[in-house]
């Protein structure tokens, strides 16, 4: 079974921390992780070295605040990656990590409901440990479950994120090569619309390319989620191109597909430089780096759904706007 073995590991090690006791993670963290570990997470975060510090920092604190944790899986997948010729495996999780909110999390008060946070995860696989992790997650949006506005109104909805509309996101077992070629394809295709922003057409006809009709566009919140072409280009897509200049070619680490599922990350993915109007925040002008992860669902040969995490707390940092430090500085009730 192809990525077989490369997927049981990363299943085995979500089996075991979600067993695991809070004293007990970050040995779970080393048994299925090379003593060299580089994990990348979202600020602040950023990027941890070795198991024992994964375990330490990022795990054992969340499984801290979020009680009786559990994981829920929208998309599971795994393939070789693109970018360094097709040679290295990823396994790719996304979903929800809910819990109820008991105790504090990066100065965030809790409020003792559950809830949620949007994450994605790649995973690089090799000689049956885990040597490279990708997770990102959306603290914003963790935020405002427990009632806090880190931005000002967003231009798009905001919502606890639904998984794929056709449910079958989760491949554990295998799938036909063709259609994870096509995938690919249909993705390659978009980025390289994406990448010029001069493509002649109108923003929506350009879309039209890659992306179907009814396509849905789950954005981090600060953004929001948003559903039709003409709605995306509205809600995001135009306000995004018009508030940015000088956008730099796109760098990804992985860009892997499975069935009709892929996906990349980068770190960062690219730099642009913010000219106003960006979330209704003003211009700085001054570069900034996008930390992304996009998760995609192919229907056919065009792109029906996308999944994004953004690293909006590491852009307004670099931008002077410290979000977590102004939330932790909130009077508590």
């Amino acid at each position: 079974m192809p990525y077989e073995a490369e997927k049981n590991i990363v299943l085995d090690l979500y089996e075991a921390l979600s067993r695991a006791e809070e004293s007990a993670v970050p040995d779970v963290i080393s048994k299925y992780s090379a003593d060299d570990y580089l994990w990348r997470g979202f600020h602040p975060f950023d990027e941890l070295h070795g198991p024992s510090d994964v375990g330490a920092q990022f795990w054992l604190p969340l499984k801290q605040s979020l009680t009786r944790m559990q994981r829920r899986m929208d998309v599971f997948m795994a393939g070789e990656n693109e970018m360094d010729g097709f040679t290295s495996v990823w396994v790719v999780s996304m979903g929800h990590l809910m819990g109820l909110f008991d105790k504090d999390w990066l100065g965030i008060s809790p409020n003792g409901k559950m809830t949620f946070l949007r994450y994605c995860e790649f995973n690089k696989v090799e000689n049956g440990k885990i040597t490279e992790t990708a997770m990102y997650f959306d603290i914003p949006h963790f935020m405002m479950q427990a009632g806090l506005q880190p931005f000002p109104p967003q231009t798009a909805a905001q919502l606890v994120q639904p998984g794929p509309m056709t449910h079958d996101g989760l491949m554990v077992g295998p799938q036909p090569a063709a259609e994870g070629e096509r995938t690919l394809a249909a993705i390659n295709s978009m980025i390289s619309d994406l990448g010029q922003w001069n493509s002649g057409l109108s923003l929506e006809d350009e879309l039209r390319r890659t992306w179907s009709e009814d396509m849905i566009w789950w954005g981090p919140s600060g953004i929001g989620a948003t559903y039709t072409i003409e709605r995306y280009a509205q809600q995001h897509a135009g306000p995004f191109r018009a508030g940015f200049t000088d956008r730099s070619k796109t760098k990804h680490i992985c860009r892997l597909a499975e069935g009709h599922y892929g996906g990349f990350f980068g770190w960062p993915n690219f730099t642009a430089r913010p000219t106003g109007g960006f979330m209704g925040m003003p211009a700085t002008d001054k570069a900034g780096e996008f930390r992304v992860i996009d998760i995609y669902r192919r229907d056919g040969d065009k792109l029906a759904e996308n999944w994004i995490f953004i690293d909006l707390l590491h852009f307004w940092k670099q931008q002077g706007v410290d979000i977590l430090a102004r939330m932790s500085e909130l009077p508590r009730t």
